[in-house]
């Protein structure tokens, strides 16, 4: 049985580590302090000559006498700043290939360790989607993710969508859904979401889309028993709550932006649409979203359904949600798309080559696209071959994939020089083996 001091000293081990990692990754030197003090102006040794000691025995240590405690080390995370100025040097030596597939992230359907490992080694990839198809138990759900950093220096987003309840993919998440916080105290919600955050973490997933930032009160509505609250006032409450529990451990991504609340259908099968105006979004919908951000979630996917009165298109495509979320709610992180397949779900013509709708969402304003639902283990590498296609060509500038690129990439260094997989969990958010 682990005992609670064998996980701090893993702690240590394992942050002494981040810290080295993330050092060398922005080109600094990892800071190690000790525990022992500086030796007093008296203690040290004099100008003048000192005779050559007479050997003797040596002195029995005094009983009473302290041990000299243990060197500590003192992990420092590094700015935001530094993490986008290493990206962007990072991104500069990129070949146009490799940017293109920084900004897709994928997903086959296979537990097999080697198999996923060379699925990203083969394509460049910027982040791989956890499905239940990937999730046996937990030791082998981290030998999969482990297996995943074909460049330690580099590490892909390895995201997960664990909400709890309904959509769970690491079934040993004992931690409360979000139906079951609606009932209780923005506290718990936060107390909820370090368990999930922590249980997620060790499973070496770097990236949450588990906090639901929609709102509605409509019981008809396909998003209602996943909403943190069904007023704009509860739901803002939690969802600051959700980021603030999760943040030392995970990555976290508010969904589906701008909002399902004025909507009842699902968008896995159709593109919902509303005329709700932007002046009752930002009343209602905005509200939670904005609450996320302040909070400094650094994802936030873009849900594929439309705001007609706002912009005909899918806000997964639509300009205009991308320059709201960013000049209006001052969003600053990395916008990733809702699966991609979903848009060839709904059916609708437009919208049935997957890699233009990749290109459209990149050209839109996202910086990371996602590919699940329809999807081969060509789909995506697919993806990036026509993103670096249509830069060439020119229908998506290179400016525009840059940015993208660079976003994305420096998450991949704060996801891994901050440790994030590397972090213990005991208790109730450790999972039963076998």
């Amino acid at each position: 049985m682990r005992t609670r001091s064998s996980g701090r000293t893993r702690a240590l081990t394992r942050a002494a580590g981040a810290a080295v990692v993330t050092a060398l990754l922005l080109g600094g030197t990892p800071a190690v302090a000790s525990a022992q003090s500086s030796p007093s102006p008296s203690a040290q040794p004099s100008e003048a000559a000192t005779p050559e000691p007479t050997p003797s025995a040596p002195a029995e240590p005094s009983p009473s006498a302290t041990p000299p405690a243990e060197p500590t080390v003192r992990v420092e995370a590094a700015s935001a700043d530094a993490y986008a100025a290493r990206a962007a040097q990072i991104v500069a030596e990129m070949s146009p290939e490799q940017r293109a597939g920084t900004v897709v992230m994928g997903h086959i359907p296979s537990r097999d360790a080697e198999t996923v490992r060379s699925y990203l080694a083969g394509s460049n990839l910027g982040g791989f989607l956890l499905m239940g198809a990937n999730v046996g138990w937990e030791e082998q759900t981290r030998s999969l993710t482990d297996a995943m950093a074909v460049d330690p220096a580099l590490p892909p987003l390895i995201a997960v969508d664990q909400e709890g309840g309904a959509v769970s993919r690491l079934y040993w998440d004992r931690a409360p859904s979000a139906r079951e916080l609606r009932d209780q105290s923005p506290g718990a919600t936060e107390a909820a979401f370090a368990r999930r955050g922590a249980l997620v973490a060790r499973a070496g997933i770097s990236v949450n889309f588990g906090i639901v930032a929609d709102t509605t009160a409509d019981t008809s509505s396909f998003i209602w028993q996943r909403v943190l609250g069904e007023t704009p006032s509860a739901a803002t409450s939690r969802v600051a709550a959700a980021v603030s529990g999760e943040s030392p451990y995970v990555l976290s991504a508010l969904k589906h932006f701008p909002g399902h609340g004025p909507v009842r259908e699902d968008s896995h099968f159709t593109i919902p649409a509303t005329d709700a105006t932007l002046s009752r979004w930002n009343s209602r919908d905005a509200r939670p979203f904005l609450a996320g951000i302040s909070a400094q979630a650094p994802l936030v996917m873009m849900g594929h359904l439309a705001y007609t009165a706002v912009n005909p298109a899918p806000a997964s495509l639509s300009p205009e949600w991308y320059r709201i979320l960013r000049d209006e709610l001052g969003f600053e992180g990395v916008a990733v798309t809702d699966d991609l397949g979903m848009l060839v779900q709904s059916g609708r013509l437009e919208y049935q080559d997957p890699v233009q709708n990749a290109i459209t969402a990149l050209s839109a304003g996202a910086d990371l696209v996602l590919t699940v639902a329809r999807s081969t283990p060509q789909t995506a590498p697919d993806m990036a071959a026509g993103i670096a296609a249509a830069v060439q060509s020119g229908t998506l500038s290179e400016e525009r994939l840059t940015e993208a690129a660079t976003r994305v990439v420096a998450l991949r260094l704060q996801a891994g020089g901050a440790g994030r997989s590397l972090l213990p969990c005991e208790g109730e958010c450790a999972a039963p083996q076998g």
